[in-house]
């Protein structure tokens, strides 16, 4: 999966002859699955039509601070956009605009936008030989990257005027490369292994019938996916559920039991930075699982039941510098039971989860945790789509190792 996947990316084209490029752009960021608005300038549409971009952006193109064909005359806000966007990219970036942007010279939309634009900007220069190697020229590229803009840099090929040399806009493909590349070195958890676990655990009780729970493993699954959206390679070790997740940077390991959870994490653990336990596993399982379906023979049946084996204790037993973080889901006594489960397990962290929250708890789409780490302080959060939850704890994980 792209790391453009889900973005949401402003792109902005200015008068050049590449701007006819931008077609294959847009195209090539949706097929990404990258969310895109354009604005273009008004130069820009003697090369590429607005109808072009807004049909391949499914997406209106902004041009002007409002439409002159509009008898109400909306306004395009400038600001509201500029906020919108993940990344805002300019291409192709002509000299004049290159030259606006430096200086703020701000006497159309798209140069409007771009000053109020609180993401990171890449700008791809197309422009002659000449005029690429002119000194206003570096002078506004240099400008350009202390404002902490990145430039994807022009190839070198023949030039609209003929000549050949260093200039021509970077092909869409490689603009693609290129900010994927970049994008990925600056992901906070590029180069960190997480171990997840997610969902119940299915103990055997006849080849028909088993005891589980209700957990849906939506939370280890959302912390996997904002996981690998942060670069981290990630193990996801999940017990029985309808749930799926397709992301290269992400492993998932299916399992059954509790035992077969607990022989994934034994695999994996003395090799990740991070182990975040957040599946639902039986405490208990049959002592003899029957080879044949039991028959429905006595009014009552009783089956004895033993421990399984405790997979975030035998973790934190071994752990060395792995950051482990547990989850609690509790009815009463919330806090004092989950202090005593970080002691006894070796926790760094663990997310408290209490059944007496509206909103909280199995099958649901929301999430209300509190936070405790190890030195026992304690962070109550509101209550939040497991979305949210997933991406609160991984900042947890962020500042263990960066703050």
């Amino acid at each position: 999966m792209s790391v453009l996947n889900g973005k949401k990316i402003l792109l902005g084209v200015s008068g050049g002859i590449a701007a006819y490029k931008t077609a294959s752009l847009v195209r090539l960021f949706i097929k990404a699955g990258a969310h895109v608005q354009v604005i273009m300038t008004p130069a820009s549409k003697d090369f590429v039509t607005p109808l072009t971009l807004s049909t391949l952006s499914k997406n209106p193109v902004h041009s002007s601070f409002f439409n002159q064909d509009d008898q109400d005359a909306i306004w395009n806000n400038h600001v509201e956009l500029g906020l919108w966007a993940d990344l805002m990219l300019i291409a192709p970036a002509t000299a004049n605009t290159l030259s606006k942007m430096a200086t703020g010279n701000c006497d159309n939309f798209l140069i409007a936008t771009y000053l109020s634009a609180k993401c990171p900007v890449y700008f791809a220069p197309a422009m002659d030989l000449d005029m690429y190697k002119h000194s206003s020229t570096i002078s506004s590229f240099s400008a350009l990257k202390q404002f902490g803009n990145v430039m994807i840099p022009a190839e070198n090929g023949e030039l609209a005027s003929g000549l050949s040399g260093e200039g021509r806009m970077a092909e869409p493909e490689n603009i693609i490369t290129f900010l994927e590349a970049d994008l990925e070195s600056k992901l906070p958890l590029k180069g960190k292994k997480i171990l997840i676990t997610a969902g119940p655990t299915y103990e055997a009780i006849d080849p028909v019938r088993f005891i589980g729970n209700h957990s849906s493993g939506k939370m280890g699954f959302d912390i996997a996916s904002a996981a690998a959206n942060l670069g981290a390679s990630v193990i996801l070790v999940s017990g029985p559920t309808s749930l799926n997740i397709k992301n290269s940077l992400i492993n998932v390991v299916n399992v059954i039991s509790a035992q077969e959870m607990y022989d994934a994490c034994h695999l994996y653990f003395n090799d990740v930075d991070v182990a975040i336990a957040a599946a639902a596993v039986a405490d208990y399982k049959p002592k003899v699982i029957a080879v044949q379906k039991i028959k429905k023979a006595t009014d009552e049946f009783s089956i004895e039941l033993e421990k399984t084996k405790d997979i975030l204790l035998s973790l934190g037993k071994i752990k060395r510098n792995q950051f482990l973080i547990g989850f609690a889901l509790e009815t009463e006594n919330e806090i004092e039971n989950a202090k005593l489960k970080i002691q006894k397990k070796n926790l760094d962290l663990i997310v408290l989860n209490s059944l007496q929250d509206k909103g909280a708890g199995f099958q649901k789409p929301t999430n209300k945790v509190t936070f405790i780490d190890k030195e026992f302080k304690i962070e109550p959060m509101d209550l939040k789509s497991k979305e949210s939850v997933a991406v609160d704890i991984l900042n947890k994980v962020i500042e263990h190792f960066y703050v």
